[in-house]
């Protein structure tokens, strides 16, 4: 018979392998068919029932043409524009902007959520402001904007960050003040300063709200950079996504108009499937969060 000291080991030992099952993500493979039946084909029945709504009302001839297009009308206005070798010009100009003020919205974001979450003072001071910021309207700055900077690229940049900065840092707050309390506490008896602190504990333990605020931070910017390039026109500007729309406006050409919707709505989902949903996934499975993979 067994000592009863070791069967309390062994009890004990059963007991923290559990535990430790408990903690292991958990994760479980599709195959790469299932994964294709679950991420593609809802997606692409979704838009084929849209084309065929969108056609049915066309045929219906409840509104006039010039106020709702045929599909292949549309269609054949994005041919016309990829003959004429315009199309990547216009995305370029208007992805790389974006590209752009988002990147310096992230560097100017990061560092001011860190001392909003971490100096009481600031967060008094400035924290009720940047959620007033996120509410604004992002194309309330652009006659300001234009005001202050003209027709340049700095008044699209400006928009940008004005529209996305808030977004940011507010994420990163948010996701520090769900932090354990423990972390941090952790961190000051070992040593860490608060730089230290902020890189090695709070922004980690911080992820999954600082992910959240970036992929909204990339709305409000892509957003914003429509309005400033809708109201902002002009030669020196280039000629992007919101300069087509506003032309097809200006010409009374719907199709044009639906075709520069579509695509910056197509530049908008490939941005979030392409970049941000690999990003919020491997977060979450980092974190035991995601169940598939």
């Amino acid at each position: 018979m067994p000592a009863p000291d070791v069967v309390e080991s062994d009890r004990e030992r059963d007991l923290a392998s559990g535990l430790d099952a408990l903690d292991t993500p958990t994760v479980s493979h599709e195959p790469w068919w299932h994964r294709i039946v679950h991420n593609v084909v809802p997606p692409l029945l979704a838009l084929a029932a849209f084309l065929v709504i969108w056609q049915l009302l066309w045929a219906a001839a409840i509104w006039p043409e010039y106020q709702l297009p045929a599909p292949a009308d549309v269609w054949d206005q994005f041919q016309e524009t990829v003959a004429e070798g315009r199309l990547f010009d216009i995305v370029w100009t208007s992805v790389s902007r974006a590209l752009i003020g988002f990147a310096a919205a992230v560097v100017i974001a990061t560092p001011l959520g860190l001392l909003v979450a971490n100096v009481p003072f600031v967060r008094a001071a400035i924290g009720p402001l940047l959620q007033g910021l996120q509410s604004l309207p992002s194309v309330a700055w652009v006659p300001a904007a234009v005001l202050w900077f003209g027709l340049t690229d700095a008044t699209i940049y400006f928009v940008v960050l004005a529209g996305s900065i808030p977004s940011i840092a507010n994420g990163l707050v948010a996701g520090i003040d769900q932090i354990p309390p423990i972390l941090p506490r952790v961190g000051r008896v070992m040593g860490a300063s608060r730089i230290a602190a902020a890189r090695l504990i709070a922004l980690p333990a911080a992820l999954p709200g600082y992910v959240a605020g970036c992929k909204q931070g990339w709305a409000f910017s892509w957003r914003s950079l429509m309005a400033a390039e809708i109201i902002a026109t002009s030669p020196q500007l280039g000629f992007g996504l919101g300069a087509y729309l506003k032309q097809g406006s200006d010409f009374n050409n719907i199709s044009e108009v639906f075709a520069a919707i579509i695509l910056i709505l197509i530049v908008g989902i490939g941005i979030e499937l392409l970049v941000f949903r690999p990003i919020e996934r491997r977060v979450l499975r980092a974190r035991g969060l995601a169940l598939t993979s």
